[in-house]
């Protein structure tokens, strides 16, 4: 008799929100989102309230126990944290750089330290030795790099309409860098920060050694002080002094924290998801305070509107995206030990700028599926680009339990996306709350359309 009335009660609900046309559905999403969106609110208090959220800080447990409360707050119908382990680096008090040319001329860098780097030992000089790829460094070989400053110097190709295509093409020096710099006797190295703009914000960001080499210090340097270096590098030597004070500490315990609605016709999950942790500078507004709030308003409009899933729905909040992935690789394990039965995953970590579309990672097949039923129905909220593309990092581990699963990605307009990104510059106040909100609208919308039709 029980259930018997629980099945009547909720005969309403599925009646109008399951039966309803996709698009007056939609435009009720819309509706809550901008008039009475709470993303905005949440981001401020993400931002604000904690800070930025590097793994293995005092920050990123507050924004577990941040996340979990506000997860809760929204009676959702499974809140719970999932543990794993990060690793625990710090940057330390000191970063500081200075370069002299060979006139004698000093000019004070806006130096950061590159996630993973050691520290100096104090402060170190060395010549400067400026490449643009890692093969130009490689082939010059120890005679000519040891005891050198390498300055790798690739700019952002402003060719690109997406910076993330830029980004990508830039990537690999940061990545790498310094380690074949270990490996050939430098004395450290800097490089041009990952940026499209000309400022004097330093973009931090991982790097890596490989094992057995002896490491030597990598940071950053701004975008101005990069092209100041390379004006006085043509007109002679320049000499870089710096000193870093960063070190690494065992890895700790930490949490992906998880909301979940359970589907009233399988046990197929869809998963949508962030990451809750940030680099150490700035708020982590948009990488990835954005996402964060993306998805756990679009889960909070869902409920609001009565939506009751057909298959579960899945918000993850990750820890550890930014220097190790570690959230994302521990969920992904952890599902397919479940034997859990994974429909699809989005994510959302481009920043919370303008939603322009959607990047969907599948086969011909599965990209024309999508495209299919939403492509129409969301050129009315102005999502346009529907097309094959990147998922996420944090998501991109299920790939490998769930090879067949169909990952979707957020896109933005991206040409501001990265005079924040790993930056001083990213909080709270460089969000547009409007943009925000329509990025929560568009989540929220393609969750709901997955729901009704895969």
């Amino acid at each position: 008799m029980k259930k018997l009335l629980i099945c009547l009660l909720l005969l309403p609900v599925l009646s109008t929100a399951q039966n309803e046309d996709p698009s007056v559905f939609i435009r009720k999403i819309y509706d809550e989102a901008l008039e009475n969106g709470e993303a905005y609110e949440n981001l401020r208090s993400l931002c604000k309230d904690i800070g930025a959220r590097i793994t293995g800080s005092a920050e990123a447990k507050m924004a577990v126990e941040w996340g979990r409360n506000l997860l809760e707050s929204y009676e959702f119908g499974n809140v719970y944290l999932q543990e794993i382990q990060v690793p625990h680096w710090e940057r330390g008090n000191k970063e500081a750089g200075w370069m002299i040319s060979e006139s004698g001329e000093i000019s004070k860098l806006h130096i950061i330290a590159l996630g993973g780097s050691v520290g100096t030992n104090g402060l170190i000089e060395g010549e400067v030795l400026a490449v643009n790829t890692l093969d130009e460094l490689e082939l010059l070989g120890k005679e000519k790099v040891e005891n050198k400053i390498v300055f790798f110097n690739r700019p952002f190709d402003q060719k690109h309409i997406s910076t993330f295509r830029a980004y990508g093409g830039c990537i690999d020096q940061r990545w790498d860098g310094t380690s074949l710099a270990s490996k050939l006797n430098a004395k450290g190295v800097i490089i041009r920060s990952l940026a499209s703009s000309s400022d004097e914000h330093p973009h931090t960001g991982s790097m890596h050694y490989e094992e057995g080499v002896e490491p030597v210090a990598g940071a950053a340097i701004s975008t101005k002080d990069a092209d100041l270096l390379t004006e006085w590098l043509a007109k002679g030597k320049v000499t870089v002094k710096m000193e870093l004070d960063c070190r690494t500490f065992p890895n700790e315990t930490s949490y992906n924290v998880i909301a979940e609605e359970k589907g009233h016709e399988d046990d197929q999950i869809i998963t949508f998801g962030g990451h809750l942790d940030s680099w150490d500078v700035g708020e982590g507004a948009h990488d990835d305070g954005a996402g964060i709030v993306h998805c756990i308003e679009a889960l909070r409009i869902l409920k609001k509107l009565g939506y009751v899933p057909n298959h579960t729905l899945r918000c993850v909040l990750f820890m550890n995206e930014e220097n190790g992935n570690w959230g994302g690789k521990q969920y992904a394990e952890l599902s397919s030990e479940a034997k859990e039965k994974h429909l699809c995953a989005i994510e959302s970590d481009r920043g919370g700028f303008l939603p322009i579309g959607f990047d969907i990672e599948g086969d011909i097949q599965q990209v024309g599926e999508v495209q299919a039923f939403t492509s129409e129905v969301l050129e009315e909220f102005q999502i346009f680009r529907i097309q094959p593309g990147y998922g996420g990092v944090d998501i991109g581990p299920l790939k490998q339990y769930y090879p067949e699963m169909i990952q979707i990605g957020l896109a933005v307009n991206s040409q501001e996306y990265f005079e924040y990104h790993h930056s001083e510059a990213d909080v709270f106040e460089s969000v547009n709350k409007r943009e925000l909100e329509l990025g929560a609208a568009a989540m929220a919308a393609m969750i709901y359309l997955l729901d009704q039709n895969l």
